[in-house]
């Protein structure tokens, strides 16, 4: 039998929800998938460039293939509430792996144009709005609550893992086969992992399809409208939106700020933001297997790690090297990576199973009005305030909100009173016969 310390060193284990059979399987299976998304991401701008000739026209697809996330997400996550999840995930990922063969065969063939192009991103937008949240629960199924934070933690993992050698097979792929060959391979990866979900066997504590209505409940207790209602209910859910939303708009566009930052006043090359970029990459790792120990993240936790973040990044703005600046940079991506798992934790338990698909689906609709809207707000503090006054005044707003946002939730959170038993009220006793 283990002792003691043992047990507890498993049981906040990074790995530990990999002693499940089927979690395995599904790491495994995410891995390819995400090699075969990051081989046609590697391609794809290029792609749209050599058919238009315009930058515009790329970012134009990007736009259309994000569109769905905004417009259907919250009926998407409705209706993976009310489908099979398995069934729904193998469907989702089928279908996707079909737009990616289509696109195959017409690069192949010389037949895609902008307008094709356009439509299919579109469609692989509206896939995705109900793939996202499909396959992130169902991942979620298959191993106990308390080791969730421990799959979204090795998630992240393969996520990364996946991205780096899609990277590196996209170009050997499309030098040798040609660029079809991505698109192609991202369908058989597609395809692989449909035929790997029948054969994934949940835990019993899982709950892999909508419970059904109570009786005398509402009809339309599963409809969209009540998935809106639900998030905005739950203080727990509008607090972590809108700490991810400050720190979004805010904060972790480092591609942007400290790309601007290193080559700006830090007197740097595409070589030194390589070093940097490398370093919030190890950060990120070393985050996820941190947050992978987690057993119950709370919002707190959350708020916390961003406010953290925040003030590393005010004093990353008043860098005054480069050195100095590669030493805060590493916390800064390690801080964010924990802080990412325990809301994304938070986010895919707190609500009841049957909730799940649509608070997710909320959440993407959020989450894609942050991507959009994120860039050209930082883009014009940079341009007031400058690459460092746009870290330091993001950092400060992101910490100031957070702060003000816990203050406000104490004073409106009322005190226990505590009655002492010398004055607390005692029974009169009966003075019947």
């Amino acid at each position: 039998m283990p002792s003691a310390p043992a047990a507890a060193r498993a049981d906040h284990a990074p790995w530990r929800s990999l002693k499940y059979r089927s979690m395995r399987w599904w790491s495994l299976a995410n891995l390819v998938s995400n090699a075969g998304t990051w081989m046609q991401l590697t391609v794809q701008n290029l792609l749209v460039l050599q058919i238009t000739g315009s930058a515009a026209a790329t970012g134009l697809s990007l736009s259309v293939q994000a569109a769905p996330g905004l417009l259907v997400s919250v009926a998407g996550g409705a209706a993976v509430d009310r489908w099979p999840r398995k069934l729904t995930a193998a469907v989702s990922q089928a279908l996707l792996g079909a737009v990616a063969f289509a696109t195959a065969l017409l690069v192949a063939f010389d037949q895609l144009n902008l307008g094709v192009l356009l439509a299919l991103a579109a469609v692989t937008g509206l896939i995705a709005t109900i793939d996202g949240p499909a396959c992130s629960l169902l991942g979620n199924d298959l191993v106990r609550p308390e080791d969730v934070p421990s799959a979204i933690g090795v998630g992240s993992l393969v996520s990364n893992a996946g991205r780096l050698a899609g990277a590196g097979l996209a170009g050997l792929a499309v030098g040798v086969f040609g660029t079809a060959a991505a698109y192609a391979a991202n369908g058989l990866s597609f395809l692989f992992v449909a035929a790997v979900i029948p054969f994934l066997r949940p835990v019993a504590a899982a709950v892999t399809r909508a419970a059904p209505a109570a009786p005398g409940a509402p009809a339309d207790d599963m409809s969209v409208r009540e998935g809106l209602a639900f998030f905005a209910r739950r203080p727990r859910l509008v607090a972590l939106a809108g700490i991810s939303g400050i720190s979004a708009i805010f904060g972790r566009n480092y591609g942007l700020t400290l790309a601007v930052l290193v080559t700006g006043p830090l007197a740097g090359g595409a070589g030194a933001f390589g070093t940097v970029s490398t370093v919030l990459a190890v950060g990120g790792i070393v985050g996820a297997v941190l947050g992978a120990r987690l057993r119950k993240p709370s919002v707190r936790l959350v708020g916390t790690l961003a406010a953290a973040g925040a003030l590393l990044q005010v004093v990353a703005g008043l860098s005054p090297s480069l050195a100095v600046l590669l030493v805060l940079v590493l916390p800064m991506a390690v801080v964010e990576s924990v802080s990412d798992t325990a809301g994304t934790t938070v986010l895919q338990t707190d609500p009841p199973a049957h909730m799940r698909g649509r608070v997710l689906g909320v959440w993407n609709t959020i989450r894609t009005m942050w991507s959009l809207a994120g860039p050209p707000a930082l883009g014009l503090l940079m341009e007031l305030a400058g690459a460092r006054g746009a870290l330091v005044a993001g950092g400060l707003l992101i910490a100031g909100a957070i702060g003000a946002g816990h203050l406000l939730r104490r004073r409106r959170t009322p005190e226990p009173v505590l009655i002492r038993p010398e004055t607390a009220a005692v029974p009169a006793l009966s003075t019947a016969a």
